[in-house]
């Protein structure tokens, strides 16, 4: 059955010599992959172009019941991006949080305030002109409510440890090892107080920011079922 569907790209990768296979955030079913013609013909009414990494397509996709790859016939931007391929720092912050996605998402049905969240925030990144250096981080601890991984900060006092395992702040260190001291820990709670429009009140150097990267990438990895190492994780970090 012919389809339309909207979604953010999330990975792309050469199936044969025809086709490539596009791992696609979905509005209407969640993560789905797609067959999208590896050719570059002018005429193709599906270029590749239009899937690289975050970018918004709308698309009509054979779906068929119990197939892993859906066909797509026609394509073209959702949102026509204005900064994000152009900029080098936003195209970093686009790799590394499509393939942080990309291994992150793996239900395959709707989950339209997830969805709704990923569209806004790859806008306003796409739109801001300036102070977007803790966008990453930002993103990545809100994103953390949408998968049931969000922290609890309730009893969050001054001078806390954060517990990596249990996701709690804790007034002493715990005894499995796994946990950040006060000084991080301050800094990963106010990650969470911030938005896009308040983060760049945050003030943070180079090694306090990849720091906060390391903790909530290993944050992930200990909540996560096979979390892997990140490929564009040390190349964000070269740049922030």
């Amino acid at each position: 059955m012919l389809q339309k569907h909207r979604g953010i790209v999330l990975h792309t990768l050469k199936y044969n010599d025809r086709s490539n296979i596009a791992h696609v955030y979905t509005e209407q079913g969640g993560r789905m992959s797609f067959l999208i013609p590896a050719q570059r013909s002018r005429k193709s009414m599906v270029r590749q172009v239009l899937f690289q990494p975050l970018s918004l397509v709308e698309f009509d996709a054979e779906v068929r019941p119990h197939a892993g790859l859906h066909p797509v016939r026609e394509a073209k931007a959702w949102h026509v991006f204005q900064s994000l391929p152009y900029d080098p720092y936003k195209s970093a912050i686009a790799l590394f949080l499509a393939e942080f996605l990309y291994r992150a998402l793996k239900e395959e049905a709707a989950n339209l305030p997830l969805f709704a969240y990923l569209v806004h925030s790859v806008q306003w990144l796409d739109a801001c002109g300036k102070s977007f250096a803790n966008f990453h981080l930002v993103f990545l601890m809100r994103l953390s409510r949408f998968l049931g991984l969000y922290p609890n900060t309730e009893d969050y006092a001054s001078g806390d440890y954060f517990d990596l395992l249990n996701a709690c702040f804790v007034p002493s260190p715990p005894s499995h090892g796994m946990f950040v001291f006060p000084e991080e820990a301050s800094h990963i709670r106010n990650l969470m107080r911030m938005n896009y429009e308040t983060m760049h009140l945050f003030g943070m150097n180079h090694t306090e920011r990849n720091r906060c990267l390391d903790i909530i990438n290993e944050y992930y990895r200990l909540h996560l079922p096979d979390f892997p190492e990140m490929k564009s994780l040390r190349v964000l970090q070269e740049l922030f």
